[in-house]
């Protein structure tokens, strides 16, 4: 008798794994930005023109203006300075650089539509007229005196020479070769302005740190006719064509040899600056630093590329924050 088969298992087909329907793709939605959401159209156009007109998209000028002031306050604090100082002084440079743009623009208006880096610039294009130029302008200088009303009379004082010298430097070019200098001179004036905001209106106390001070604003001259300079180098040949005047014109061939000049004038003021402010001697290892970035701003101009120009004058805010940090180092490690 044969055994009985086994019965035999059904075969379960293989489970078809559940179609799970489509993900529908959601666009993200885009967040309004402030000015989406606070102005119409045509006057989100118009500040945006304004703001380019202010240069407020080319942080670079408002660096090297920056740096020198912050020199200053630590070195009139002789450590930090008092923060509302700190506050007063960042933000007024930020709208002095600003007023000093448009107001640049304005004054060059019938010379940048000549100059290839410059023609495109809101006023030579005409996307903003002369006037709303002049009404931004008293808007930005009005918003910085406003904050200079926060510090003491001698520092209010000392303001109006830096408005003047901030609204006349853009018609300087017509006249004289050394508009660099003259920058120097308006764009350094925020350093007197800030040994007399720290010294609180003291005028003995003022008097007392004149050296340090006036030493300190001479080399800020030097330092603002190099990066100036440079930065004349690129529009040098349009310059000429136009009739402007400049430090780049006046020295010729001879620039690279006259900046480095400078350079090595600017770099020996702020070793004076060290002595003057007793500053410890990490501070002079900055100062190698920031010789060694001239170095390499020589060596990139070699061929006065104008690419190469203008990076090297770009390259001078590492020096402005070269020198800063030495600085802020020295109060720290005494």
């Amino acid at each position: 008798m044969q055994p009985p088969k086994p019965a035999a298992t059904a075969k379960t087909a293989p489970r078809r794994p559940r179609s799970t329907p489509a993900k529908r793709s959601v666009a993200p939605v885009r967040q309004a930005s402030l000015l989406e959401r606070w102005f119409t159209p045509r006057v989100r156009e118009r500040l945006i023109e304004y703001a380019k007109l202010a240069r407020m998209h080319r942080p670079i000028g408002a660096a090297l203006l920056l740096w020198p002031t912050w020199w200053a306050l630590w070195l009139a604090a002789g450590d930090f300075p008092p923060w509302g100082t700190l506050t007063i002084f960042t933000l007024g440079v930020f709208l002095m650089r600003s007023a000093g743009c448009v107001i640049n623009d304005f004054a060059d208006r019938k010379l940048d539509p000549e100059v290839e880096r410059t023609r495109d610039r809101p006023i030579a294009a005409g996307r903003v007229s002369p006037r709303e130029a002049i009404l931004v302008f008293l808007a930005l200088i009005t918003l910085a005196f406003l904050l200079v009303l926060l510090t003491n009379k001698l520092t209010i004082e000392l303001s109006l020479i830096g408005a003047f010298l901030a609204v006349t430097y853009p018609f300087v070019k017509r006249y004289t070769h050394l508009p660099q200098v003259y920058l120097g001179c308006a764009f350094g004036w925020s350093i007197p302005m800030a040994f007399a905001a720290v010294k609180g209106g003291d005028w003995v106390a003022f008097k007392t740190v004149l050296p340090l001070c006036g030493l300190l604003f001479l080399g800020n001259v030097l330092f603002s006719t190099i990066y100036d300079t440079e930065y004349a180098m690129v529009d040098r040949d349009d310059d000429i064509r136009v009739g402007a005047k400049s430090t780049a014109i006046l020295f010729g061939d001879a620039d690279l040899v006259i900046i480095g000049v400078l350079m090595a004038t600017f770099l020996f003021a702020m070793l004076l600056v060290a002595q003057r402010g007793h500053l410890h001697w990490i501070y002079f290892a900055s100062v190698g630093v920031a010789a060694a970035l001239f170095a390499y701003q020589q060596w990139i101009m070699r061929k006065r590329d104008r690419d190469a120009c203008f990076a090297a004058f770009r390259n001078n805010t590492w020096v402005g924050a070269v020198l800063w940090v030495g600085i802020v180092m020295s109060y720290a490690l005494k």
